[in-house]
């Protein structure tokens, strides 16, 4: 069965088969597009967060990112953030490369997979 969050003519927030979680790219909120760097990567892991939870998942059960950077120089300040952010012992697989933005003012994007939590139907809000 495949559950669908959230979904609008080009694509959903989420999407669920199998018990994985297939996120849409996260970007930073609105009150952090124009922030440096740090800011954006703290606002859009927080959207991350707030999707997981959503959907019935977390952090300790990601399994695959993919982040984009407007620019490699914000590569460590990036990567900073992004380690205080993933749990000890719960990295996901991950690749990070640099890519246009879908905004000018946007420096960073992310794309999540994550498992369901077990036992947990992944569909509170469907």
């Amino acid at each position: 069965m495949i559950q669908r969050h959230d979904t609008k003519a080009r694509m959903s927030r989420a999407v669920i088969h199998n018990g994985v979680a297939y996120l849409c790219g996260q970007v930073a909120g609105p009150e952090a597009r124009h922030g440096d760097i740090t800011e954006q990567t703290e606002s859009m892991l927080a959207r991350v967060d707030a999707l997981l939870a959503e959907i019935g998942s977390d952090r300790e059960h990601l399994l695959a990112a993919t982040i984009y950077l407007k620019d490699g120089a914000d590569f460590a300040a990036m990567n900073a953030v992004w380690d205080a952010w993933v749990p000890e012992g719960h990295a996901p697989a991950r690749t990070c490369i640099t890519a246009p933005m879908p905004a000018d003012e946007l420096r960073v994007e992310v794309t999540v997979t994550a498992a369901v939590k077990q036992g947990d139907t992944g569909n509170r809000l469907y």
